[in-house]
């Protein structure tokens, strides 16, 4: 490739990225904070970087003794590659194309690029925190819980396949678990909520007979009437998880917008925002929440949406054009354009607590 090529073929992914970020929900309701490169070869990984919270001492004048703040590191890999590769049929009309940021082609690739780095990381609402869960719960029967492994034994339950990765509490548990495996109607394995972890169940054990909640084992039914309680109740997981009430976003589909359309709560976006509204689907706020419109949200009506509720902090995105240039066609006339995009996300561990997830259908 010669640089004349190469120079275009950067213009084209420098418009693309321009596009990309006028449009992307993703990029408004992550953080890209992370230390590394992301140079495509390979699962390229790079680090995000979080601090314990520090504490404050009491003070009666006398010397005091210096915390070492803890550093936690979670390596972020980037797995996902796409690529554009087509032809170019007349150069002066990619140049044309590439020097017009507004253009159709420039528009319908940037545009292609939100919509599906928007449904990759929106499809990431497995990685809510255990227990930040709003749907129909399900607490047939009693259970007894072995210590070390987690095995649940239930009486008078029905386990289904579709259990595993919800969130599990019993009666005398402290915290949330969620649902590794299921082996029948009266057998579960439960695990600590962590995926940076080597799987373990810390939970102790649990005597037979104990009541338990599986949360959000089903979809629940909103209407113009209910929507705003359960994003309430979204609002509720997060403030109990001492979630910062700044930067929370909520993303919905366009049935579950109607519906926020019809209700009083929903405060519309301003002139101000004009731009958001066009071109990211801005519908305003509620609840604290920035409330977002876009189709990429995971699920349907009939299976359920899993609507998510989240502070910035949940989710690190990384990504880039690795490559890109102009290339001739080998045994075939005019040349064609070549570009790789990279990109990864990171939900760490201790920042679970930052999302939360409404199972609905309307």
């Amino acid at each position: 490739m010669d640089n004349f090529g190469t120079n275009y073929g950067e213009k084209f992914a420098r418009n693309v990225l321009s596009i990309f970020f006028e449009t992307s929900v993703a990029e408004k309701i992550t953080n890209q904070d992370y230390e590394g490169e992301i140079k495509g070869g390979g699962a390229d990984r790079v680090n995000v970087l979080t601090f314990d919270a520090l504490a404050l001492k009491d003070y009666s004048g006398s010397a005091l003794s210096a915390d070492t703040p803890q550093e936690s590191e979670g390596q972020l890999i980037i797995d996902q590659k796409k690529a554009y590769y087509f032809k170019i049929q007349s150069w002066s009309k990619f140049i044309s194309y590439v020097s017009d940021p507004s253009s159709s082609l420039i528009s319908v690739a940037g545009k292609t690029l939100a919509q599906t780095v928007d449904a990759f990381v929106l499809g990431l609402h497995a990685d809510v925190a255990s227990g930040n869960r709003i749907g129909t719960n399900y607490t047939t029967g009693t259970v007894e819980i072995t210590t070390g492994t987690g095995a649940v034994a239930g009486t008078s339950t029905v386990f289904v396949a579709t259990m595993v990765g919800k969130g599990f509490k019993a009666t005398g548990h402290s915290a949330w678990y969620r649902v590794k495996s299921r082996a029948s109607d009266t057998a579960i394995v439960i695990e600590d909520d962590s995926d940076d972890d080597t799987s373990a169940y810390t939970g102790g054990a649990i005597s037979a007979g104990a009541t338990y909640v599986l949360q959000a084992n089903t979809k629940i039914q909103v209407s113009k009437t209910t929507i705003y309680d359960y994003i309430v109740d979204l609002k509720q997981k997060l403030d109990e998880s001492e979630v910062p009430q700044s930067d929370r976003n909520l993303t919905v589909p366009s049935a579950i917008g109607a519906l926020l359309l019809k209700a009083s709560e929903l405060q519309p976006a301003v002139s101000a925002a004009y731009e958001d509204v066009v071109k990211r689907g801005l519908m305003g706020m509620i609840a604290g929440f920035t409330v977002y419109q876009n189709e990429q949200v995971s699920g349907n009506n009939t299976d359920g949406y899993k609507v998510l509720g989240l502070h910035r902090s949940w989710c690190t995105l990384a990504m880039a054009f690795v490559e890109t240039g102009i290339e001739d066609l080998t045994g075939d006339f005019g040349k064609a354009y070549k570009g790789l995009f990279c990109y990864g996300a990171k939900i760490l561990d201790e920042r679970r607590k930052a999302g939360a997830e409404l199972f609905c259908y309307v």
